[in-house]
């Protein structure tokens, strides 16, 4: 199976309760920015530029609680910033899993990974996957994070966790100046560590950076469907986490619509609207951010210029799966995909 049981069904049972409820805007995975802190400066990050004024900031661990239960997302993804420099990190995924009962994927770059998994600060479970953020093999990945060192300490990590019983899984964005080559020789070695998912999604063009540092970082959409289409065929029988419909999408088959709502970010500043990617402002429940934004205005069929070359998983992965609960055809596939390999 592509995911543990108790993740599908327990999405599974959410889904059919929103359908019966005839709910049109509802979260499906909560992104938690408890801080922005990090020990990286990475080429592609919008968080270091957007936020440099709340660096120091974070939420405590009853905010983060309180985040989670009042939006009601089945999956949280921990992200930031840096998570493993948050204080209370392993009570924060205790009472995440174990309490709350939420599916939790801690986004990390890996650098403090080994050490943390040595004081045994978590413990493994079928509902908490440890997501290592890698861009490419070691010259090119350290070369974007900004510091040499940084691939082998994730590489070191990813193996502590997987030898500790962990599952790990891993995210990669592909950028202008990535190589497929490389790109596959990655997800060969990582899939040779017992890496159990590889996300791969293309990088989106913040509002932060310039036109010129954009124009040599981000790709197009022709450009991205050219590449995807190679991906595809290069890196068949894979262990990739992207869904049947998703992959249509990246690969240029079909539009699906952005339902960045269903990836609601919550951070320091509150609840960022109307994206993980876009601030047009910052809102103090999920409710109240859903209800002031016009999704209309987003994605691939909106005016909003912002989302022209946008075909990031944060708002078209939720898009997929909601496209197929809304077709038997594309449920039976996505079933199917799912009990593969």
């Amino acid at each position: 199976m592509k995911f543990p049981l108790s993740l599908s069904l327990s999405m599974g049972r959410y889904l059919l309760k929103k359908r019966l409820l005839r709910e049109k805007y509802f979260p499906l995975v909560l992104m938690l920015e408890p801080l922005f802190t990090c020990n990286l400066h990475c080429a592609g990050c919008g968080r270091i530029r957007e936020y440099a004024d709340h660096m120091r900031e974070i939420l405590t661990l009853e905010e983060c609680l309180e985040s989670i239960t009042s939006c009601g997302a089945p999956v949280i993804s921990i992200c930031g910033g840096e998570p493993l420099l948050y204080p209370e990190i392993s009570e924060l995924v205790r009472q995440s899993t174990d309490v709350l009962r939420r599916h939790v994927y801690l986004c990390t770059n890996g650098v403090l990974l080994e050490e943390k998994i040595h004081e045994k600060i978590f413990k493994p479970s079928t509902r908490f996957f440890i997501n290592v953020h890698l861009d490419g093999l070691q010259e090119n990945h350290d070369a974007s994070t900004g510091r040499t060192g940084v691939f082998e300490k994730a590489v070191t990590g990813i193996k502590s966790a997987v030898h500790a019983g962990f599952q790990v899984c891993t995210n990669t964005t592909l950028y202008k100046e990535s190589s497929l080559d490389e790109i596959v020789e990655l997800c060969e070695m990582l899939e040779s560590l017992g890496v159990s998912r590889l996300m791969l999604a293309p990088a989106y063009s913040y509002e932060m950076f310039d036109a010129r540092n954009a124009e040599t970082l981000f790709l197009e959409k022709t450009e991205i469907h050219r590449r995807f289409q190679e991906l595809e065929r290069r890196l068949k029988g894979r262990k990739l986490a992207i869904t049947p419909l998703y992959m249509d999408f990246l690969t240029g088959r079909r539009e699906i619509p952005c339902a960045a709502w269903a990836n609601p970010t919550r951070n320091v500043c509150g609840w960022k609207g109307p994206c993980y990617l876009i601030t047009d402002g910052h809102y103090k429940t999920y409710r109240q951010m859903v209800e002031a934004t016009d999704w209309e205005k987003l994605g691939p069929a909106g005016s909003d210029t912002r989302c022209k070359n946008c075909m990031m998983h944060c708002g078209f992965e939720p898009g997929a799966v909601l496209a197929a609960n809304k077709s038997i055809w594309q449920t039976l596939r996505l079933a199917y995909w799912q009990m593969g390999k």
